[in-house]
């Protein structure tokens, strides 16, 4: 399944990412950031583009996802500390992912929200058709993103589905982390030494990988009958209870303050959702809070006050300070070169070639070409208070202020550093705006060249897959196909062998169904195959007769001792004639990829298998003798060869008897002794016409409990070691 998640880095979506590449996924990530060095789980193929990003569609139809997974209320790029700010990005970031995926329309979509679209206190807990509502910037948001998904289901026909975590809790890395209530806890008791709470509120906690549990259950199953869940946890606990399980945790003595009686009881029901998918619950609350709290005290410099990165107050002065310096740099620069200009006009007063060269104007243009219209401004100021003082050497202030040159002469200053100094302005403007366009056209181009070059990264891939891959079907096919060139006897000892080789494990074993009750073992390529013993009650294997009574592959993902690591049913019609079972494999190949590719072999087997049996049923008359259970020579001399070139090549036990019989009982000996035999077992006539039977996965010491049972017929057997092709043998 191709699987596209959206959502910003952090603890949660990399478990998403490991839970979903362990059932065999492919995983396309959108991370709405252009930071490239933002760090996650690998994944088959990374955008790094906004949510915002015009392009949404290219990328949709470049990851052609069957399940789209969206973060929403635990997306972590937004931080929400500009509430308004974030509520207007997220909004309009939903509603261009939601877009892009309906003109698709195409695979399903799951939508993350929270608890906080409910407030308040309720007796019960909260169910799926409760109204809700919301307090806050962020609980409205919430509210309005889950009704503009189900508006988008409705309108558009569209596989939409919403999710509510309870009091969704994680183990947080830095002090920015910490948002919700647990956390908030650990951090109050590990920084202040007290926790203050409100004894009459109550919650559920529902830890990080339960949610990962929940979330793909349902994501990565069939049909569902709802549209919105509520997922909770059976971790009912009042925020006191919580507190002593903290001040446990911490090991040191920590006060708990008790606020003001506010009743608040807000907890989701989950009922919906376990009566269709069960509930895979398993963290604790008290074996989580030991780990927050030991990480906080490993960690300190990351979350107290005065290490987690908050500028005290001679921080943030020297910071606001160094802004001041740095804004006034262009003033002190420019009063720095009036004093140049301011004396080289000094000097071009009574000089007889520079008297009518202005020096003020020059100074004043520099600044005004320079840095624009804000300092040919401020430099038109000094140079008129600099024109003033040197005019004040010969003539008083009054006479200076009554001068009209004055006047003209500032003027024209004014007039022409302003007009400059914009004419500066408005270039550099354009040319900012012209590069702003060059380089959004230039993204747009680095965008569509990424999205083409993983588009052909993604067709190499699945062209080397199909053509190259030693697990492709092609090569699956032309392995078991060799099958066919077995004799009917001998099929499912070399499917055992072969199914091995393509599951790459040693360790296989093939059971044959007896009865209702008991599965016969037929065939193994190991000892640590046949764990499970000779015979064993397949309807009381619990879990896995369950799965596989369901036609589902088993994987034993508690790596329970008791059962094979993969397991799958043959059926034909509608009964179970076959049970192949896998160990050995190791862990990261417990996938859904893998048990897919143990069903392709299965199926390709159970051609082979019941090819073999219909043939053999077909000549059902001509095997036996007529009116006996008896085999003709023919054909029980075929059995037995394959029976002991399977046991040569370690993939079954056997023990061949001989029956001393005299020649006119053979028959009558024969139908005695196969009384006496499972179903497994075989009874038949070789060539030099004695009677012989063929105990299947029987080694020489259980063979002499058999022999016993049938002395007691009257009726002696001896171990025949080997069958030579002219009929002799050797005791």
């Amino acid at each position: 399944m191709n699987v596209l998640l959206i959502g910003g880095s952090g603890s949660f979506i990399d478990n998403i990412i490991i839970k979903l590449k362990k059932e065999g996924h492919r995983i396309s990530l959108l991370t709405g950031s252009r930071y490239t060095g933002t760090s996650y789980q690998k994944v088959f193929e990374k955008y790094n583009f906004t949510y915002d990003y015009t392009c949404m569609a290219d990328i949709f139809d470049s990851a052609d996802p069957d399940l789209t997974i969206y973060l929403g209320a635990f997306d972590t790029n937004y931080h929400w500390r500009e509430q308004e700010g974030d509520a207007v990005k997220y909004s309009a970031g939903l509603m261009n992912i939601l877009m892009s995926y309906s003109t698709r329309g195409k695979g399903r979509f799951v939508y993350l929200s929270s608890d906080e679209v409910f407030s308040g206190d309720y007796l019960e807990d909260i169910r799926e058709e409760e109204s809700v509502t919301p307090v806050g910037v962020r609980g409205m948001v919430l509210a309005q993103a889950e009704e503009m998904c189900n508006n988008y289901r409705k309108s558009r026909e569209l596989d939409i589905i919403t999710l509510r975590l309870d009091h969704f809790y994680n183990i947080p890395e830095k002090r920015a982390d910490v948002r919700e209530i647990c956390s908030a806890m650990c951090l109050e008791a590990f920084e202040k030494k007290m926790i203050h709470v409100y004894p009459g509120r109550s919650f559920s906690l529902l830890y990080e990988t339960d949610a990962v549990e929940f979330l793909c259950r349902l994501s990565t199953g069939g049909k569902h009958q709802e549209c919105l869940y509520h997922i909770s946890s059976p971790d009912v606990m009042t925020q006191r209870e919580l507190a002593e399980i903290i001040r446990a945790a911490m090991g040191e003595p920590v006060a708990i303050v008790e606020e003001q009686e506010i009743r608040e009881r807000r907890i989701l029901s989950g009922a919906r959702y376990e009566s269709e998918f069960g509930n895979p619950f398993f963290c604790q609350v008290q074996g989580i809070v030991q780990k927050i709290t030991a990480y906080m005290k490993k960690h300190p410099d990351q979350f107290l006050s005065d290490g987690s990165g908050e500028l005290n107050f001679w921080q943030r002065l020297y910071k606001k300070i160094g802004w001041l310096l740095r804004a006034l740099i262009p003033y002190v620069e420019n009063m720095v070169c009036f004093i140049p200009f301011f004396m080289l006009n000094n000097r071009a007063v009574g000089s007889t070639y520079f008297a009518k060269l202005d020096f003020y104007l020059l100074y004043v243009l520099l600044f005004a070409i320079v840095y624009g219209q804000q300092q040919a401004t401020f430099s038109a100021v000094l140079a008129v208070a600099g024109y003033c003082f040197r005019q004040m050497y010969n003539r008083t202030g009054f006479e200076v202020l009554l001068d009209s040159n004055t006047y003209v002469w500032t003027a024209q200053l004014f007039i022409l550093g302003l007009t400059v100094g914009y004419m500066r302005d408005q270039i550099r403007q354009l040319k900012r705006e012209s590069l702003e366009e060059q380089d959004y056209l230039t993204m747009q181009i680095a965008d569509i060249q990424d999205i083409n070059g993983s588009n052909v990264r993604v067709k190499n891939a699945l062209e080397t897959q199909i053509v190259n891959q030693n697990d492709s079907v092609g090569k699956i096919y032309s392995i078991t196909s060799a099958l066919n060139q077995y004799s009917s006897e001998e099929v499912l000892f070399y499917a055992a062998e072969m199914l091995g080789k393509l599951m790459k494990t040693k360790d296989v074993a093939i059971y044959t169904i007896s009865n209702a009750t008991y599965a016969r073992l037929f065939s193994s390529t190991s000892e640590k195959a046949k764990m499970l013993g000779n015979s064993v009650r397949y309807t009381e294997l619990g879990e896995m007769y369950d799965t596989l009574a369901k036609r589902k592959v088993f994987i034993n993902r508690q790596l329970d001792e008791r059962y094979p690591l993969m397991a799958n049913a043959i059926f034909e019609q509608d009964a179970m004639q076959l049970i192949v079972m896998v160990w050995g494999i190791p862990w990261e190949s417990m996938t859904l990829g893998q048990a897919n590719h143990l069903v392709v072999i299965s199926s390709l087997i159970q051609n082979a298998v019941l090819g073999a049996n219909r043939y053999l049923a077909s000549l059902e008359q001509q095997r036996y003798m007529e009116g006996t259970p008896i085999l003709s020579v023919e054909a029980f001399s075929g059995l037995v060869q394959a029976f002991l070139s399977a046991r040569r090549k370690g993939l079954t036990e056997c023990t061949l008897l001989r029956a001393e019989s005299e020649e006119g009982e053979v028959k009558k000996n024969g139908c005695l002794v196969a009384g006496r035999l499972r179903q497994s077992d075989y009874t038949g006539i070789l060539e030099d016409g004695g009677l012989y039977v063929l105990l299947a996965n029987t080694s020489r010491e259980d063979a002499s409990h058999v022999m016993q049972r049938f002395l007691e017929l009257g009726i002696h057997t001896r171990i025949v070691e080997r069958v030579e092709d002219d009929g002799d043998d050797a005791a």
